[in-house]
Formats: structure tokens, sequence, C-alpha cells
């Protein structure tokens, strides 16, 4: 066993660790009370961006519930290299944002299209212009609202000031807007972020409506809400907990990476889904994307981290005493799941590896981990030692990277149930309630 094996799970235990974050969370208020500062969120806006929007559309909302200061910031699109699938990644957010957006009862439609160029740059300096009057927040909310409906819907919006009707809304010069956005973009990075919609709270990152549930729970721990505030703007969804009978459950495409924290974190659920539903889940594997060719930025890699050790938290799920499995922990992994697969234990094989290096530091890799994580699955050891020999799932991994990217899908883990197919962990309830349509349900009891 090498160095870094040994000391990777110790480390990344203590980097994780729940206790580790609250300490940190209290000393940050501890300074934040000594130098008299508000509660200061950052929040970093991309004009092109839907989640943007949606998030925009409840600034306001956040200042009413809230005693914070908010600064803005107009950032740019992510990099090449935290977007290495940039083109499915802008189709996929418009329509994600629409199913978000009616799953929350909010207003946004996906045009099909993004914003023309010209409309984009003039909404940059318009929110440019409203960020350093300190007046986003409502000029956001407007602004963004029009900008994803239509150009003449947005040149009509600009000349709809409340209170100054026929009166434009002040904007920025370009080269004011430049400079804005450039600046901006260097504090997102120096900050350690990559994306738009993102907020940023004393050390922390909470990104889009999603993990605005875990902002809200930290101002309160903190008294920082109004009174008579409780509960959250967009609460965390509760998974089905009890058995649904469905005549013909629709399958489940769970398409996971065995280097993917995310992947570690949800499994469980999907599987306890598909039980609770009847619903058969087909493994769908694929190899990590850096061993794929595609680079993945340090504060991506950190972000993705910190925030699955929040969401597992959330969730109760094991997470935290990491051994990286990328490289030849991954394929040692996956070569054993055509016979996880044949023997019928491949959703506890799965567990089991997820566990084993996610939350308990063992090493995939070396003869005495990857032992642990079959044997507790019910794999006989000389049967998986023979299966190694065996690189038939490498074509297997490729076809199912092929098929997620025919759904549009480019990343894991992702989900495809019949007609719905959806990217991350944090969207299972889509497919819940993909599986639960009444197209899905038994026919009704028509016995008087």
């Amino acid at each position: 066993m090498s160095l870094k094996s040994l000391l990777m799970p110790m480390v990344s235990a203590r980097l994780m660790s729940r206790e580790r974050l609250l300490k940190a969370r209290a000393k940050a208020e501890r300074v934040r009370q000594a130098q008299g500062e508000p509660h200061r969120v950052h929040y970093f806006h991309q004009v092109d961006d839907p989640y943007s929007a949606l998030l925009a559309s409840h600034l306001t909302a956040l200042l009413a519930r809230y005693d914070i200061a908010l600064s803005a910031h107009v950032v740019g699109p992510p990099p090449d290299s935290a977007a290495p699938d940039r083109e499915r990644l802008v189709a996929y957010s418009r329509s994600d944002a629409q199913r978000l957006a009616k799953h929350h009862g909010l207003d946004f439609s996906d045009p099909g299209i993004q914003p023309d160029q010209e409309t984009q740059e003039r909404a940059t300096r318009v929110l440019v212009a409203a960020a350093e009057q300190g007046r986003f927040a409502e000029v956001a909310q407007a602004v963004s609202a029009a900008l994803w409906q239509s150009r003449t819907k947005f040149e009509q919006s600009m000349h709809e000031q409340p209170g100054q009707s026929a009166a434009a809304w002040p904007e920025a010069s370009p080269s004011q807007a430049s400079l804005h956005v450039a600046s901006a973009n260097r504090l997102r990075q120096r900050l350690g972020h990559y994306l738009g919609a993102t907020l940023y709270y004393a050390g922390e990152w909470y990104w889009g409506i999603d993990r605005l549930h875990h902002l809200e729970q930290r101002l309160q721990d903190v008294g920082a809400q109004r009174p008579g505030v409780a509960g959250f703007l967009f609460p965390p969804h509760v998974d089905l907990a009890q058995p649904v009978a469905l005549a013909h459950p629709a399958p489940i495409d769970f398409y996971f990476s065995l280097r993917s924290p995310y992947s570690a974190i949800v499994a469980q659920r999907v599987f306890t889904l598909g039980r609770l539903t009847g619903a058969p889940v087909r493994l769908r594997y694929v190899l990590p994307m850096v061993m794929r060719g595609l680079p993945v930025p340090s504060e991506k890699r950190k972000y993705i981290s910190l925030d699955a050790a929040r969401e597992a938290h959330l969730r109760g799920a094991a997470y935290g005493r990491i051994n990286d499995p990328v490289g030849r922990p991954v394929e040692r992994g996956l070569a054993l799941m055509p016979l996880a697969e044949q023997t019928g234990v491949a959703q506890a094989y799965v567990l089991s590896f997820m566990r084993g290096v996610w939350a308990e530091g063992l090493d995939a890799g070396s003869e005495r981990g990857l032992r642990c994580i079959a044997e507790r699955a019910g794999l006989s050891w000389p049967d998986a030692q023979q299966a190694l020999q065996d690189e038939a799932w490498r074509q297997t991994a490729e076809a199912n990277r092929r098929d997620m990217l025919d759904l549009g899908l480019w990343g894991v883990p992702s989900f495809h149930v019949a007609d719905t197919a959806v990217w991350g962990q944090d969207r299972l309830w889509a497919i819940e309630h993909a599986l639960l349509q009444p197209e899905n349900s038994p026919p009704k009891d028509s016995t008087p």
C-alpha cells in the first residue's frame, strides 16, 4: 500500500467531518461579531444561466427573511475545464430549470434557445450598474424574467422601471461592464468556485435554489432570521418511504461512476426507490471523466467533495473517509461488475465498493481492499480473481457512456425513466415523480 493510500483516508476524514465544518462556521461567526461586520452574502450571477434566473427571482425574498448584506457580482460562464461538454450543459440547463421551476411553482419556460448576444450584453450592462448601485436584487428579478421570454419583452421591461414609467434602467458602459465581469470572475475563482447562480457566505458555497436551504439553515443557526421566519424557501425533497403498488413500473437506468462522490451518496437512495416501487434498477457504469481525458479543475474537485459531504449528512449517507479510487482501483472495481450482476449481488457490490472507498478509506487497488469489498457483497474471491482478468467491462462502460450522451447527459450520477432523463443526485425526486405518473399506477378497483 502506498503512503498516499495510507494518509488520504485520515486527511479526508478530518477535512470532510461535520465537526470540522461546524467549528469553521463557529469561528467565522466569532470573527464577524468581533469585527462588527454584517452577515455578508456574495452572489455570483451569470446572465445567460437559467439557474441564475431562478435564484435571482428569490433574492428579494431572501433579503426579506434574513438580516444580510448582499454583494452581487455579474460573472461569465464557467471555464472550459469546468464545462467539458458545454453544448449539452447549456441545453440541459434550460430544460432542467424548467423542470425545477415547475416543481417549485416558479415562472420559467425553456425557450429552446439562449438569449441573443446583443440582449445578453445589454442585460449585463444593466445588472452591472444595479450591482454597483446596491440595487441588484430588485433589478435582477425583473431583468432575468424578461430576458428569458423574448427580446421584445426584454426591451419593454427596460422602460417599465417601477415608479418611473418610461424611464430605462441605468446601464454601465461596455468598458465598465467588461471590467466588472473580469473582476467578478477572478473573485469567484479566488474564493473557490466556477459556476453562476452561486452564493458564498463566510467560507462556504451554495449553488442555486437547490442548496439555498443549507444557507438558510446556517443563517438561522446564527440567529440572522427576521421575526416570524421559519422553514425554508425551497425545502429538500423527502424521499419516498413506503411501498407503492405500480402495475408495470418502468426501469430506472442509473448512470454512475465508482469515482463519483455524488454517485456514492445517492446509490442507496436509488436502490430503495426501486425496491419501494418495484422498478428494476439497471446499472449503467461509466469510466470517470478524468480517466476519459477530461480534466477537472481544483476548485471544482474541492467544491464537489465538500458539497457531497454536506448532502451526505443531510441524507444520512456514509461519506468522508476517502481513498480516491481513480485509475487502477476503478478498473478493478468495474471488472467485477459483470460477475456481480451474473450472481445477483450487483447492488450489494456497488454499495460495498462505494462505502469502502468513500466512507471507510479502503484501497480498492489492493488485494486486501478489493477482497473485503467483494466478499462482504457476496462474491467468491476465487471467482473475483478470475473475473479481474476479463476486460469485457470496458465495452459495456463505453456503450453506457454513448447511451448517456444520446439522452443529452454527460455527467454522473444520471438517471433515466421512460421519457425523463436527469443529471445529479439532487434530481432523484424527478425520477420518483416519473415512476409515480398515473400511467404507471395500477388500475383502480372497479368492483362495488
